[in-house]
């Protein structure tokens, strides 16, 4: 009798706990879909506005999870060229871009979705008076601007070509957001930055526009990258970045058409 009953119980062992474990695992796949992450690369001056179009693709596409990282165009190109994990990369200019095209790295041509030009950045209340780009450069006044290599640092450099003002900085900033950082903390009296970052600091800075920022408009590309993770959900989001919610979001934000 002994021999006849230890196969049943066995059976029955392995049953229970072959039911208990396949029941969990079949009940998390049904209920919830499995999860999707997209890797964005994103220029600096995009913070605001991609964060915002990170949430609203997330929410059409139900288990996609964004993940964002935001830096000057410059050094973001240089990391997606060394090897970098990215699905997506979006750039303040259409140099940086170049940079990961000429390499081969993106699946089909970058589409232009925005444009941006730069504005003055002061303290609240622009203690030093600044009226104007020649104003900038005025001895003794602590000025920030982004180095050259990144695309705010080559518009201001444009304008200064074009306007014939060469400016003294105290600091190059790698980013655009450096620049602004310098400017809301006190350290600079004024910074060249985006009209979006103006908008986007709210009472934090005092803006001062000029009419040569006109000769120095950037144009913003993004495109989905060859070695992308999942092809088809980097495309999605290029689609939606340069789609009607995109360009809703970035327009609110201050950025241009293309």
């Amino acid at each position: 009798m002994r021999l006849r009953a230890l196969p049943g119980l066995l059976v029955v062992a392995l049953l229970a706990a072959c039911g208990a474990g396949g029941g969990s695992a079949t009940g998390a796949t049904s209920n919830s879909p499995a999860e999707r992450t997209l890797t964005v690369f994103a220029a600096a001056s995009l913070k605001g506005t991609f964060t915002r179009i990170g949430e609203e693709f997330e929410a059409a596409n139900p288990g996609v999870r964004v993940t964002f990282s935001f830096a000057g165009s410059s050094d973001l190109a240089t990391q997606i060229g060394e090897g970098a994990p990215a699905d997506v990369f979006a750039a303040a200019d259409e140099k940086n871009m170049a940079k990961v095209t000429g390499q081969s790295l993106t699946a089909g041509d970058p589409v232009d979705f925005a444009t941006n030009v730069l504005e003055i950045a002061t303290p609240p209340g622009n203690p030093a008076g600044v009226r104007s780009f020649a104003d900038l450069a005025r001895p003794g006044l602590k000025v920030v601007v982004c180095a050259a290599q990144v695309p705010c640092g080559a518009a201001t450099e444009t304008v200064e070509r074009s306007t014939g003002v060469t400016l003294a900085p105290v600091s190059e900033e790698n980013s655009v957001t450096d620049v602004l950082g310098k400017v809301t903390a006190g350290e600079a009296d004024a910074g060249l930055v985006y009209v979006t970052d103006v908008r986007g600091a709210g009472d934090a800075v005092t803006g001062v526009e000029f009419p040569e920022s006109s000769r120095a408009v950037n144009t913003y590309p993004v495109t989905a990258l060859k070695d992308a993770a999942d092809a088809s959900l980097a495309k999605g989001f290029v689609d939606f970045v340069s789609g009607p919610q995109g360009r809703d979001v970035l327009q609110d934000a201050g950025f241009g058409a293309p």
